[in-house]
């Protein structure tokens, strides 16, 4: 497997795997839209202003996208953060190991940046094993209360991380 950074010229393949990996039902059961939101946020994200592009990646098996993450610029306060997601993996090769590398390789490329922080909504099961934790105990405010322990947080230093309310990028109001 290699990861490598997002080109413009991945967009297409991109936007199949995160349909497929975001076709399944809703965790309430109900049916994912149809194409699913992820597809859009991505599109979106990378537009804004708070896109990195040196943070938005491709796993790449046997030379095609088998995964992709995307991190963007958001905020805890008035500090500077990132929100990771959407994440999305081939369903054909899930459970290889590829989203572990991706958010391992993002986590390493944003602490090479200098970023203190970074949040995300997920399963606290298995985003815990790269040192998420709910986000109240770094004293971080999820955007949507009803999260709760799904929205996560990692602090990427020693030094103390921001408090306050966390601001994901513009795209992620506009859904």
């Amino acid at each position: 497997m290699l990861i490598r950074a997002f080109r413009e010229a991945d967009r297409e393949v991109v936007d199949r795997l995160l349909a497929e990996a975001f076709s399944g039902p809703q965790p309430d059961g109900s049916p994912a839209a149809s194409p699913p939101i992820e597809v859009g946020l991505n599109s979106a994200l990378c537009a804004s202003a708070e896109f990195i592009p040196e943070l938005a990646l491709v796993a790449l098996a046997d030379e095609a996208v088998a995964g992709y993450c995307i991190t963007t610029r958001a905020w805890v306060g008035d500090a500077p953060a990132l929100g990771l997601g959407p994440i999305g993996v081939d369903p054909s090769v899930q459970g290889g190991g590829i989203g572990s590398a991706l958010v391992r390789e993002t986590l390493r490329l944003a602490a090479g940046r200098g970023e203190r922080v970074v949040a995300l909504l997920g399963d606290p099961v298995y985003y815990g094993r790269f040192g998420f934790v709910p986000s109240t105990e770094l004293g971080i405010v999820a955007p949507e209360p009803a999260w709760g322990a799904y929205f996560q947080a990692v602090r990427l230093d020693e030094a103390e991380a921001p408090v306050g309310a966390f601001r994901y990028a513009t795209p992620f109001t506009e859904l």
